[in-house]
């Protein structure tokens, strides 16, 4: 009887080790330099730099049933990589523009304040972007699970897209690409 409860007692401290590990390892938990946009950023293939003329890039992006409401700026093209904001939610260069056809990206940290909240998304709900002058309205059609190197998924596309992409998975080893479409 005193080894079962001695193997049990071992196995609940061997079981609250393990958990304390993943509390204190996940990349969530650890600063900049380690998190996964940071060893691993965006990928960028088939978008020029630069930017269109009398357009306005997304200044701001609210989804209300989330409480996300973030600033939004403007991420250049360094190396075949989009810069990834520590502080705010990011717009490739060379993605689409709010209110013209094209897949405009927005992306951001899985963090509290960023797109942390991303994780309880549903279809159907609204994501609203702000520009200088507008807000555009877009109702999300489509949620899944990739791996970093799956970029089709910001690809450009012939109808006006939005698409939100921030880290998910074990140890944020997949993207969760969030796909909305204007309304």
């Amino acid at each position: 009887m005193k080894n079962r409860a001695k193997s049990r007692l071992a196995l609940g401290f061997a079981l609250l080790a393990l958990g304390a590990l993943l509390v204190f390892v996940h990349p969530r938990m650890q600063n900049e330099s380690q998190d996964s946009f940071a060893s691993e950023p965006v990928k960028v293939e088939g978008f020029e730099a630069g930017q269109e003329e009398g357009v306005s890039l997304p200044q701001r992006i609210v989804m209300p049933e989330l409480s996300v409401d973030l600033e939004v700026r403007e991420a250049k093209i360094i190396k075949g990589y989009w810069q990834v904001f520590p502080d705010s939610a990011a717009w490739g260069e060379g993605s689409g523009y709010p209110g013209k056809p094209g897949n405009q990206v927005i992306f951001a940290h899985a963090r509290e304040g960023l797109f942390l909240p991303l994780k309880d998304v549903k279809n159907g709900m609204k994501v609203y972007v702000l520009t200088e002058g507008s807000w555009y309205g877009y109702e999300i059609k489509e949620i899944k699970d990739v791996y970093p190197n799956q970029i089709e998924v910001i690809a450009p596309t012939e109808d006006e897209t939005l698409t939100l992409y921030t880290c998910t998975g074990f140890q944020d080893s997949k993207r969760l690409i969030v796909v909305a479409k204007r309304i």
